[in-house]
């Protein structure tokens, strides 16, 4: 790997975040049943407290409520708090200059003159990568963002924003996808070790299945809403999984199954990105960070999901 361009050093130096997707979502995360923006607000203390300052939002999350929520947040403390959002391709965003204006309205609600990191959250069926990435240049050029990114963009997508930055000397700071022990694709297509061999952080979103690798659910006990839907089929068959997170935990000084899962990214390179929509759950992700399972383990937990089935 060349080195890593001082603008987005900020990103590598972080080996843990926080994800903030579950902050106004009612559709999938059930905002507002038993959790309160108070819960919410505690649990981002806390993950500050415990050394997690990188906080990743998007402007569609809770149709802009969670970067309101991160901006009051933001305003309640004197802890520093690096600041992540997204612009959402609408199809109506035809221009570079959406993503400009896209990014003001995102400043406005959370009370910033910049974020650090400004990500465009997928590509556009409609719209080609670089009219978007050249939006994001000029947002970087402007000042409106210390570094850019993408999500959910595949190697060559991702190799064609690069291309494109590289016009303005502008370094891809970083790709964020879907990587868990139940979704390996980022590192089974190559797309990892590209980010590694480009000095592009890979920044892993749902790095807990949506709970699954908590530990905390079963067949008998799925979780609410769409999240019990859409992993209804995998709660019996990921428990070999589920119970071996546990026992490397139990190595680490009782670290829990959700921590274990966290640290199997860290040692993959990833940067993970946990929601926590209370106290309880910031701590545990806190928890992740600082140790490292042995290589064997990280082995022991590629072979158990490797035994798993694709994910439905």
């Amino acid at each position: 790997m060349g080195e890593i361009p001082a603008s987005i050093q900020f990103l590598h130096d972080t080996e843990i975040g926080l994800g903030a997707w579950s902050w106004g979502d009612r559709v999938v995360w059930n905002y507002g049943k038993g959790y309160s923006d108070a819960d919410i607000e505690q649990g981002f203390r806390i993950a500050l407290e415990n050394g997690v300052h990188f906080v990743d939002t998007a402007e569609i999350y809770g149709n802009g409520r969670s970067e309101r929520l991160l901006g009051q947040f933001i305003k309640n403390t004197d802890q520093p708090v690096i600041v992540a959002t997204k612009f959402f391709p609408l199809p109506w965003r035809l221009t570079q200059k959406s993503v400009v204006q896209a990014l003001k309205a995102s400043l406005e609600r959370l009370g910033r003159e910049q974020v650090d990191l400004y990500q465009i959250h997928w590509p556009s069926p409609l719209v080609p990568i670089e009219r978007y990435v050249d939006g994001l240049a000029a947002a970087h050029r402007i000042g409106l963002a210390r570094a850019v990114g993408v999500s959910n963009y595949n190697k060559n997508q991702m190799q064609r924003a690069c291309t494109t930055l590289a016009k303005y000397d502008i370094p891809l700071a970083s790709n964020q996808v879907e990587y868990h022990l139940l979704n390996r694709n980022a590192e089974k297509n190559g797309l990892l070790a590209r980010c590694q061999e480009l000095g592009i952080r890979l920044i892993a979103y749902s790095p807990l299945a949506m709970g699954l690798l908590t530990g905390k659910y079963s067949q008998e006990n799925p979780p609410p809403g769409v999240r019990g839907g859409r992993y209804a089929g995998m709660l019996k068959e990921i428990q070999p999984l589920t119970r071996l997170l546990t026992n490397i935990g139990q190595e680490h000084g009782s670290k829990s199954a959700a921590q274990v899962a966290l640290n199997w990214l860290i040692c993959k390179g990833a940067l993970p990105i946990p929601g926590a929509k209370n106290v309880h759950q910031a701590e545990i992700n806190a928890g992740a960070a600082g140790w490292r399972l042995t290589p064997a383990q990280v082995q022991a937990l590629d072979e158990a999901s490797d035994k798993l089935s694709p994910e439905r």
